[in-house]
């Protein structure tokens, strides 16, 4: 073996072993973590190099990994489990699933990245998998299906589309059709509902008209199939809706499997606006109905998580993205967020919390003038109390 092996071998032992510590930064809301839990360095040694000194005998890295990030996340008896959208040095992306006792750190790559079953030959790319332990017993994956659009002759031009896996182990995976929307041409940030809704499957969608622009899409959707083996959405119900001058306005998409809860059911989404140096992304957090999944009943206002110091830097700029969290039995909640598509991060908190920020912060009033009379009677009232207090 190249002694150059056992550098980098070392490099990465001590990387998997690596402690999680609370980062300092406070708002009451969640806890970041100093380190991100999946890296282009937690990939194995041996899904980059060849070891073998006759083939590589400068131990050249030969197939690189160039970012892990947007995950999905469950947990199974007891073991937390990423599914992680991993990016080689060749652009194209594929699931890797990491496994650790802890919920913060110490998570390592299985031996082999996860092999679909290859039935859509078209299909260029896949990425960003939402994980569903349905109550139908199966555990689904639905992430987006990339294609060169054959109807264009730019080399960038894509079209997307929803696919769909379903597992009982996150070993052995099963193939189902794409999804179909009759009334949106593509589709992408699609995630199942953990529940039958009247019998039927539901969605969460992401209309859109084109691979970037939402276009006519008005927000978050929701639609209804019979048969997840061939699902076909013939209606779209808008949810959470794209507003003026809010941190959704250029578009929006779900995020985690919605969190049921004795108030609603609570969804972490995230939402993209333009600024002078780009496209935004934040993760935001709003509720629905627990009888009647497609009634908003809660938007606090602005967002929740958002791009802080090396957060920022990444191979997309100014980018926090999740499609993963994990609620456990004691009712702590872990948000499992990628940075500029590079790196992914946990947030942690409790139901609890999570449940007060989401019915107890006020609503965004739309307007300058109004947010000020917002904030103004929060001052008046929090100086009372300090006079109080003195």
């Amino acid at each position: 073996m190249h002694p150059n092996y056992y550098v980098e071998l070392d490099k990465y032992e001590r990387l998997i072993n690596r402690k999680n510590e609370k980062s300092k930064a406070y708002n009451g809301m969640y806890d970041r973590y100093m380190y991100p839990v999946l890296t282009n360095e937690h990939a194995p040694i041996f899904w980059r190099y060849d070891l073998d000194e006759k083939t590589n005998p400068y131990f050249m890295e030969r197939l690189g990994i160039n970012a892990v990030f947007n995950s999905g996340a469950i947990e199974l008896d007891g073991k937390y489990y990423l599914v992680a959208r991993v990016e080689g040095h060749d652009r194209k992306s594929f699931f890797a699933v990491a496994e650790s006792e802890s919920p913060i750190d110490g998570f390592e790559f299985w031996d082999y990245p996860v092999e679909l079953p290859d039935t859509h030959k078209e299909e260029a790319n896949v990425y960003d998998m939402r994980l569903t332990k349905h109550e139908d017993g199966y555990i689904y994956g639905v992430f987006c299906s990339e294609s060169k659009d054959p109807s264009n002759p730019d080399l960038s031009a894509a079209v997307a589309e929803a696919g769909i896996v379903r597992t009982k182990d996150l070993k052995t995976w099963e193939r189902l059709n794409n999804l179909v929307t009759l009334n949106s041409p593509q589709q992408r940030n699609v995630v199942l509902h953990p529940e039958f809704v009247d019998g039927q499957y539901m969605f969460y969608t992401r209309p859109m008209d084109s691979f970037i622009d939402t276009g006519s899409g008005g927000g978050i959707g929701v639609g209804f199939c019979s048969d997840i083996t061939n699902a076909v959405i013939k209606e779209e119900i808008i949810t959470s809706k794209r507003k003026y001058h809010t941190i959704t306005e250029a578009k929006n998409g779900a995020g985690a499997v919605p969190i049921k809860t004795e108030k609603g059911w609570i969804h972490i989404a995230h939402g993209v606006r333009n600024t002078a140096a780009g496209l935004r992304y934040v993760i935001y957090v709003f509720a629905t109905d627990l009888n009647d999944p497609t009634k908003v009943i809660a938007e606090p206002s602005g967002y929740y998580i958002a791009p802080m110091g090396e957060e920022r830097v990444g191979d997309v700029s100014n980018v926090v993205f999740t499609n993963g969290a994990i609620v456990t039995d004691s009712k702590d909640v872990y948000i499992y967020y990628a940075s500029s598509d590079t790196r992914l991060h946990v947030a942690a908190t409790t139901l609890d919390k999570l449940i007060d920020y989401t019915f107890n912060t006020p609503s965004d009033p739309l307007r300058s003038v109004d947010c000020v009379k917002q904030r103004s009677e929060l001052i008046k009232k929090n100086l009372n109390i300090i006079g109080e207090n003195r």
